[in-house]
């Protein structure tokens, strides 16, 4: 089980066999701030806070009372328009107490209250710019409206979110072209763009020559 503090943000990526009989499963939770205070209130329990032992992202294992409670969530996956929304917070409570009375440590970083400072831009972007995310994905990483994301990223960059990113997405692919061994189109995808025939025009207008041609360049420099 995997517990992601609020504002925080993970890649994955899932690879496997066509013919494999191996199967990824998993179920996602979202646990608001109002219904873990409400937990807490109904199960008589006071919030523990952490000063320096609080962590973004935690794993745990789940025992077999959490994995029999996700199995018994399929059935309603089945007919979700048939779901109640007071069903959804009495399996979300139930949830809660399966964690309450089996971990302790997990129970505890939900308790920890979800930090208001503003994040720093620059360390959000350089984190993110090769992501598949939206302005509103990097506004609400911030702790920012979408206006003040803007408004503060203008100040720092002088230009506008989305040219910054296409920027440093291609310095990023101009340095994989000239220091690794990937194929144009690997460095392509890798880089964020997902268009081969736009990432050429962009790349192009930047550096002069279309990433294929700029790579074949660069080695007939270096065997000269």
């Amino acid at each position: 089980m995997m517990f992601i503090h609020k504002s925080m943000g993970v890649e994955y990526e899932k690879a496997g066999e066509p013919d494999s009989d191996y199967i990824l499963d998993y179920t996602m939770f979202f646990l608001n701030e109002k219904i873990v205070d409400e937990f807490l209130k109904f199960a008589g329990l006071q919030p523990i806070y952490l000063v320096n032992d609080v962590v973004p992202i935690t794993v745990f294992p789940i025992n077999d009372r959490i994995g029999s409670y996700i199995e018994s969530l399929k059935p309603y996956f089945e007919n979700p328009d048939e779901v109640k929304e007071g069903l959804v917070r009495v399996k979300l409570m139930e949830l809660l107490f399966h964690i309450a009375d089996s971990n302790d440590r997990l129970l505890q970083q939900m308790m920890q209250p979800i930090s208001k400072e503003r994040g720093s831009i620059a360390k959000i972007m350089e984190e993110n710019f090769m992501n598949p995310v939206s302005l509103n994905d990097l506004a609400y990483l911030s702790g920012r409206s979408l206006a003040a994301f803007k408004r503060d990223f203008q100040a720092i960059y002088n230009t506008s979110p989305l040219k910054w990113v296409r920027n440093r997405r291609l310095d990023k692919a101009k340095e994989l072209l000239t220091e690794t061994v990937l194929s144009v189109t690997d460095v392509c995808f890798s880089t964020g763009f997902e268009n081969i025939a736009h990432f050429s025009k962009v790349f192009k207008e930047k550096f002069g020559l279309p990433p294929s041609e700029f790579r074949r360049q660069l080695r007939l420099k270096e065997d000269a």
